[in-house]
């Protein structure tokens, strides 16, 4: 958490910190980004910012805890607009996760940078911080949708469902610097998301 000094700032200035550190760990990772160019980005002197937080790393969770905030709340209010049976659910679903990222590209690469494993002890830190706000809201996501279609026991099904979507998603966050843009990106995605939706659909 930041320095209670930083919650006493007026909100032009905080936000300055917010989207310079969103900036600068949206371009970088982590061990690459530089708090010396945030703080030009901000506007603020060299030393300010560690006024407001003890050091780099809790400067990075508070940015990426922002931007995870920011991500579930607004799909969140996506959700009571997704009707229908849980495949044709979690597609509608897929696709309004995709244009929250095309119209936050920022938070995109922050979260893509985030959640790709380099095997650095940041990465675990992230898994580790993050793992039961990913469990939630899968959870979150899946409590509306029709399960009647499913044709095994309803918590199997949904595990095996929940795998599919783990692994591909890492897959493509992996995979997403192949790509030349995000919308590139989102036709593979859905268009692989689609094939093992119809092998679930039929079953194994």
């Amino acid at each position: 958490m930041p320095k209670e000094l930083f919650y006493q700032l007026d909100i032009d200035k905080r936000n300055r910190i917010i989207n310079a550190g969103l900036s600068e760990f949206a371009q970088y990772s982590y061990n690459e980004a530089s708090t010396n160019s945030i703080v030009k980005k901000a506007s603020i002197g060299k030393g300010s910012l560690f006024k407001y937080f003890v050091n780099k790393e809790e400067l990075y969770f508070y940015i990426l805890d922002y931007v995870i905030d920011d991500f579930v709340k607004d799909l969140k209010d996506e959700l009571p607009k997704l009707k229908g049976e849980i495949f044709q659910f979690i597609l509608t679903y897929a696709e309004a996760e995709f244009n929250w990222y095309i119209e936050n590209i920022d938070k995109y690469n922050l979260i893509k940078r985030a959640f790709n494993d380099d095997n650095s002890s940041i990465y675990k830190k992230t898994v580790e911080r993050y793992k039961l706000t990913g469990h939630s809201f899968y959870n979150k996501i899946i409590e509306g949708a029709e399960t009647q279609v499913l044709k095994w026991e309803k918590e199997k099904a949904l595990n095996v469902i929940k795998w599919v979507l783990e692994g591909l998603n890492e897959k493509f966050i992996k995979e997403a610097d192949q790509y030349s843009n995000i919308n590139d990106i989102k036709d593979c995605y859905m268009g692989e998301l689609r094939k093992y939706i119809e092998m679930l659909k039929k079953g194994l």
